[in-house]
């Protein structure tokens, strides 16, 4: 059996074309009125979240002083032998099984070869020919319009343990390429899907929804900025019912937002090839974001170019479940399927059917609370503390809270408002001591921070309900002898003009007053 080294826990378009965005249904039209199809596969390569690499123990962090976490094993010095992370281990067989995938209780690790020069060895140990997971399934959702989410799917082909290479970093002026080996020997999980895309959005949308997952899990920060998370775009176009064509794979995207835009106009770009007579290379291309165009690298290796050999210095990876584990053997030193399943916690999908379940909130809504870290949790907590309907506070987090975070570019866990902070607030409104313009009043307030409550800002700003009937009266029939115009047309039969005094009233009041009362006295003189 493989031994295996304990590591830390775990740490952290095309000039005339239109390109198409949406693709509830997934064609796009030729200039002689054809259909094209677009046919998409991804690869995704996800940095596991682990204190150290894959095969040594040099630690791994991001930005470190270049060349300052390379071990022996990763700059390629004779004599040096793989161990392999038990910890990467575990962190594969976890994200399989959120995708459920099958788990091969034995699998194999490969070389790769390829010549560059952030490559010491001159070959990456990978998982070719029998990986540690294969045929799973990815669910998805893809918004079509304003509230339409459409249910999704694509097959994972197979899921890979395989280390990460070096950087590269060109300095132009100096016409020279230096080479920084931190990242070299990063444990990294690649997972393989099938061309069952058809558009950028639909890839863009299943990559949020893994990275989700990988969050989730643990097993992944999945940073996309930070190359935590690299997607490679396998595209080709086809007419229906025509064999696929011949395909380009768009290299080292690391946006989402890219991700949709280089498919979409690869997509494009090819159908203006094809129906100039052209041909479609079967090559390797880079997406310039500056330009949305992708631009030829270099023509696509094939698996005979790598000359995958069997890696001869780690035997085979052996995993397993309650049934086959020895009893002899002890659990810290293998791999159990059954006992990462166990601890696997509630993933995306899962959490969004119990939001629209247990609280009767709209789909859309739950995605809105489990794409934002932290927001279900205190939606949960203000649902907890406070009177108010689960649908009305969805409105108030979504919304107004939302809202704060995103102004000063905030997570969750950084909002000067609490869940009861915000519950307080709720409360207040459900009670009939404030209006609801004076609770988005109070929010505001409670965002400096200043350590005083809902209650206290109501009190210190006189910010409570006006419920002196005699004075409301009084400003009610002030406003309607200052607006003589919309009087008119009241009483001429047009009553939706009186919402324009309900809010002359409001001005009026600083939004001391309940718009159902208001509307109530202004109906009973205006009749």
């Amino acid at each position: 059996m493989m031994a295996l080294r304990a590591s830390g826990r775990c740490a952290g378009t095309l000039g005339r074309l239109t390109v198409v965005r949406r693709c509830a249904r997934p064609t796009a039209g030729g200039r002689d009125g054809s259909r094209w199809e677009g046919v998409v596969g991804l690869e995704v390569h996800a940095q596991l979240c682990c204190n150290s690499k894959l095969f040594s123990g040099s630690h791994v962090q991001f930005s470190a002083p270049p060349n300052s976490l390379v071990s022996y094993l990763d700059a390629s010095l004779p004599g040096t032998l793989p161990v392999l992370n038990k910890h990467c281990v575990e962190g594969a067989v976890k994200t399989a099984l959120a995708v459920n995938c099958t788990i091969n209780k034995k699998s194999t690790f490969d070389r790769k070869h390829y010549f560059y020069a952030d490559l010491p060895v001159g070959y990456q140990i990978t998982q070719q020919r029998c990986p540690i997971a294969v045929d799973g399934n990815l669910a998805y959702s893809l918004s079509v319009g304003k509230n339409n989410m459409i249910p999704k799917s694509v097959r994972i082909k197979q899921i890979q343990l395989e280390q990460d290479s070096g950087k590269s970093l060109h300095d132009d002026a100096r016409t020279q390429t230096l080479i920084d080996l931190n990242r070299a020997g990063v444990g990294l999980i690649e997972i393989v899907m099938e061309p069952d895309m058809h558009c950028g959005d639909e890839a863009a949308a299943a990559v949020r929804e893994l990275q989700l997952i990988l969050q989730t899990l643990g097993t992944s920060h999945g940073n996309m900025a930070e190359g935590q998370l690299r997607v490679d775009a396998n595209i080709s176009v086809h007419q229906p019912g025509e064999p696929y064509g011949v395909r380009t794979e768009v290299k080292n995207i690391n946006s989402a937002r890219f991700l949709a835009r280089a498919i979409d106009y690869e997509i494009q770009r090819q159908i203006e090839v094809l129906e100039n007579g052209g041909k479609i290379l079967n090559e390797t291309r880079a997406f310039d974001y500056k330009s949305g165009q992708t631009i030829s690298m270099r023509d696509k290796e094939g698996k005979q170019d790598y000359r995958f050999m069997p890696e001869p210095n780690l035997p085979p990876l052996i995993i397993y479940d309650n049934e086959t584990l020895p009893a002899n053997m002890n659990p810290q030193q293998v791999v159990n399927i059954d006992s990462i399943r166990e601890q696997l916690p509630e993933l995306p999908c899962v959490k969004r059917t119990r939001l629209v379940e247990k609280y009767g909130i709209r789909n859309e809504h739950s995605f809105t609370l489990v794409n934002e870290d932290g927001l279900v949790q205190f939606y949960e907590r203000v649902v907890e503390q406070t009177q108010a309907s689960p649908k009305k506070i969805i409105g108030w987090v979504i919304n107004d809270f939302l809202a704060l975070l995103k102004q000063d570019n905030f997570k969750v866990h950084q909002s000067p408002i609490s869940p009861t902070d915000m519950a307080e607030v709720l409360n207040l409104l459900e009670d009939r001591l404030i209006s609801s313009s004076v609770a988005k009043q109070v929010l505001v307030e409670l965002w400096k921070g200043d350590g005083k409550t809902a209650t206290q800002i109501v009190e210190l700003k006189e910010l409570g309900l006006i419920k002196d009937q005699k004075k409301l009266e009084q400003i009610c029939q002030s406003v309607i002898e200052n607006h003589p115009t919309e009087v008119s047309e009241i009483r001429q039969g047009n009553w939706k003009v009186i919402n324009k005094l309900i809010g002359q009233v409001q001005r009026a009041t600083h939004g001391r007053t309940s718009p159902s009362l208001v509307k109530s006295i202004l109906e009973k003189k205006l009749s």
